[in-house]
């Protein structure tokens, strides 16, 4: 009677599932402390759930192999085969330590041997690689038939990105993919519809001379979303979108009103399509955000409202330049003079309103000489002074920025022993 109770919900549950799926269970464990992991990713096609207290999941579903990540862990995938001998999928905890190499910088030999060699001899283990650029270049050869129509694939500086993708992954690095979302004058000269523009009708362009694509449009949208998914599929750990934000200047025109509830909205309809489209991939997503973002209560006019991030991204990215604080903190109104205080305080302020832990932050950490204030100098005392504020709060670790991808030693702790011995 037993068994005949058993072969019922068997045939109950297969009449459930689609035709071909097929129902998986299993646990996600930490590997140094084999503890569960609470609320880690499962990703079976294009579905997603979430581990319980104890690391458990179920789902349903026809692919042969799970993906599989948690904040502050490097991602990996596993086969469903595996889940029948009921041994817990365990993921490597690990925190990023980055340098900045832009579209020009990942491909002059010497720049880039320049940053490997400082990830192998020190604490860096990360690089955030331009793959479109401030300029809208796009670095590799895009299958994405607009690069090619809007001109944007003139300066290919990577020649083969997968390979470079398994080259560096080699070496134990983990992958960031940059993509500047809205600021984009190649596909805004091309197609001048897509343009944000001045009250008067013209095509608006910032301080350097770029015009901007228009947020609420589709096309933009998609287009940034393609590139998003070739970096994926090419073995990039993490998309981080940049520039994903209304231009931070008054007066302009939009097809939709300029409101702060239609700005966020336009930012927030972006990024969860994106997250949509790389679900399958099993890939962090990320966003870099004003530094007053933290502090300001509204969207500071650019879209970015701190609040309405954490549902959709994985890490929320901050740049929290003390030279971009041109009015200082509360207590602090010379920025490049504090700059531990400046990182601690706006990483305090941002985990507080919106309760996450410090984890689900990585900032961007100034790595160049101030232009703001008095042209102070960024080295080892100042960008180790911001790399232990951001350890104090246990952000996802940190990400240096020097736009020209000249970095030194200053600051940075040798690598230890115990992770030299394992390359």
């Amino acid at each position: 009677m037993k068994n005949l109770k058993c072969l019922f919900l068997v045939l109950f549950l297969a009449a459930l599932s689609p035709a071909g799926a097929a129902n998986y269970s299993g646990s996600v464990i930490d590997a140094a402390t084999n503890k569960p992991i609470e609320g880690a990713f499962v990703t079976l096609g294009n579905s997603v759930v979430r581990t319980d207290r104890s690391g458990k999941f179920q789902m349903e579903g026809s692919d042969d192999a799970l993906g599989i990540r948690a904040y502050g862990h490097m991602r990996r995938t596993a086969k469903t085969s595996a889940l029948s001998d009921g041994a817990p999928v365990a993921l490597n905890p690990f925190t990023p330590k980055a340098l900045y190499l832009s579209l020009l910088g990942i491909g002059n030999k010497q720049l880039r041997e320049s940053a490997l060699s400082l990830i192998a001899d020190t604490e860096l283990n990360s690089l955030v690689i331009d793959l479109k650029d401030d300029m809208g270049r796009v670095a590799f050869r895009s299958e994405t038939p607009l690069a090619t129509e809007i001109g944007a694939q003139k300066t290919l500086t990577i020649k083969n990105m997968s390979a470079l993708v398994g080259n560096l992954h080699e070496k134990g690095i983990y992958l960031i993919a940059r993509i500047v979302v809205f600021k984009d004058d190649p596909l805004v000269m091309a197609k001048p519809e897509l343009a944000i523009r001045t009250a008067g009708g013209e095509i608006w362009r910032d301080r350097e001379g770029l015009a901007w694509s228009n947020p609420y449009s589709k096309t933009a949208r998609d287009y940034n979303i393609d590139l998003a998914v070739e970096a994926a599929r090419a073995g990039f750990d993490e998309i981080q979108f940049d520039y994903v934000r209304f231009p931070d200047a008054p007066g302009l025109a939009y097809s939709t009103p300029n409101t702060e509830e239609n700005r966020v909205a336009a930012i927030s309809e972006f990024l969860n399509e994106a997250r949509k489209r790389l679900t399958p991939y099993n890939v962090f997503l990320a966003a870099d955000i004003f530094g007053y973002a933290a502090w300001n209560t509204n969207d500071t006019y650019i879209g970015q409202k701190l609040e309405s991030l954490p549902s959709i991204l994985d890490y929320i990215s901050p740049m929290l330049y003390p030279s971009g604080f041109q009015f200082g903190i509360p207590g602090y109104p010379d920025p490049v003079h504090h700059p531990r205080e400046i990182v601690y305080f706006s990483l305090e302020k941002a985990i507080q309103r919106t309760k996450l832990p410090g984890i689900r932050f990585r900032p961007w950490l100034q790595a160049f000489r101030d232009y703001a204030f008095d042209r102070t100098p960024f080295k080892g005392e100042q960008i180790r002074a911001q790399i232990d504020a951001a350890d104090s709060v246990g952000s996802d670790g940190w990400m240096l920025w020097n736009p020209h991808n000249i970095y030194t030693r200053e600051g940075l702790l040798p690598k230890s022993p115990a992770v030299l011995q394992t390359k």
